[in-house]
């Protein structure tokens, strides 16, 4: 046998390699699980912060523990059930009853009537149509800081997006819906888009910060909305718009009383989009170079004044879309302080999904359910809403911060490559 065929032979009998399981296909950059474990333990953090409180705050908790020598099994029945208590009707208020949705689906089954079925789908619906909002106005945060650029100007920009749609919603008769849809929602994606593209076209001419930029547009959004729900866009009397014609509502998706519509599909439509872009096309690479590296996306051709503007606008242009979401699916007219700080909040999810748009989703989701739960929790359990809001404040503390969870849970520390949203870009 010659040495090629011994050689051939050879290689035929070698055990073929083991398959990889997915956990180490995910986990195969070095880092990697530290990157996706810092937020999963930032919000486990939170919770376990924010049921302290809860027990801190209850006047029952306190006394039982002041006799604990007595009644040391009271004390440590009361704290279970308080926290127990607080977050299971936090779960249902987000999600539902699971006992209530089993006997919809029964109903529906047995009788073809899927009222019952809607209503106990509620919690759920009203969660997925809260987080909506924070999913576009998110996105656009978390395109700018690709790009090395803090939009902190989303909330008028959000604005901005509900008062151009919202024009174009009541102004406009006689069309089909089809045409009035489109549209409104355009409007909204171009006043959005002029509205971030101020900050980013004086950033890229005067090398103006684009935070105290946004910060003063974010401003004039608020007095001019003031403004126009004063007078010329009014009703007789009152400080809201006329309503939009029905031909520019965004369908629901299920019916009433589930008040989740096709923006929920929109933003998810969204999300892919931003990340095709981002990942898979020229200009999305060069955005990511700019904000990584200035210098080498300069050497590399890269029209740097051009590429601030443009991502501005593009995030202008989300943020503008979380306005027109609200107008077109939930509200269907535009009052004062509509956003109910979706814009500001966007930062946070940003930071929380790590600049990523499969990220920013999974962010927007938790604070959507974060909030939603949280009425039921106050009612039920008589924990007050303001408990959410510091949990919330806690996960971005702890995702801000990521050297607190890595020295509280013993991760190794990670080199970040991303852009740091804090710098300033140079001119160019």
């Amino acid at each position: 046998m010659s040495q090629e065929e011994q050689t051939l032979k050879e290689k035929q009998e070698e055990p073929a390699p083991k398959q990889r399981s997915l956990l180490k296909r995910i986990f195969v950059r070095q880092g990697t699980r530290s990157v996706i474990l810092v937020p999963i333990l930032a919000v486990f953090t939170a919770l376990v912060i924010g049921a302290i409180i809860i027990l801190v705050s209850s006047p029952d908790v306190i006394t039982a523990w002041r006799n604990f020598p007595q009644a040391p099994g009271k004390a440590l029945s009361l704290t279970w059930i308080t926290v127990r208590d607080a977050y299971l009707t936090l779960l249902q208020g987000a999600f539902g009853s699971p006992a209530g949705i089993a006997a919809g689906f029964q109903t529906w089954v047995q009788s073809g009537d899927s009222k019952a079925l809607r209503e106990a789908l509620r919690p759920f619906s009203e969660s997925l149509t809260i987080s909506t909002p924070y999913i576009f106005a998110g996105l656009g945060v978390a395109l700018g800081f690709q790009g090395n650029l803090f939009n902190i100007g989303a909330e008028g920009q959000i604005f901005i997006g509900g008062l151009a749609s919202v024009f174009v919603g009541y102004s406009i008769s006689g069309l089909p819906w089809f045409i009035h849809l489109p549209l409104a929602l355009m409007a909204g994606i171009a006043a959005g888009m002029v509205w971030g593209a101020v900050p980013g076209f004086l950033k890229a001419r005067t090398g103006a910060h684009e935070v105290i930029n946004t910060i003063m547009m974010n401003y004039i959004a608020f007095r001019l909305t003031d403004y126009l729900l004063s007078g010329p866009m009014a009703r007789p009397g009152l400080p809201i718009t006329p309503e939009i014609k029905t031909s520019a509502y965004l369908p629901l998706l299920f019916g009433q009383p589930m008040r989740v519509h096709w923006g929920f599909i929109l933003a998810l439509g969204a999300a892919v989009l931003v990340y095709w872009f981002l990942w898979k096309t020229p200009i999305g690479m060069e955005i990511r170079m700019t904000g990584q590296n200035l210098h080498a996306a300069r050497y590399a051709g890269v029209s740097i004044s051009v590429i601030i503007v443009l991502t501005m606008a593009l995030s202008g242009a989300l943020a503008g879309l979380a306005g027109t979401n609200q107008v077109l699916g939930v509200d269907h007219r535009l009052v004062r302080a509509f956003s109910s700080g979706y814009g500001f909040d966007s930062i946070s999810l940003a930071l929380l999904g790590n600049s990523h748009p499969f990220g920013v989703v999974l962010a927007s989701l938790l604070f959507g359910f974060l909030r939603g739960g949280a009425a039921r929790m106050q009612s039920v359990a008589g924990v007050p809403v303001e408990i959410i809001r510091i949990i919330q404040g806690l996960i971005i503390v702890f995702v801000a911060a990521p050297e607190i969870i890595r020295s509280l849970y013993r991760l190794k520390e990670v080199k970040k490559t991303g852009p740091v949203v804090a710098q300033t870009t140079e001119q160019s």
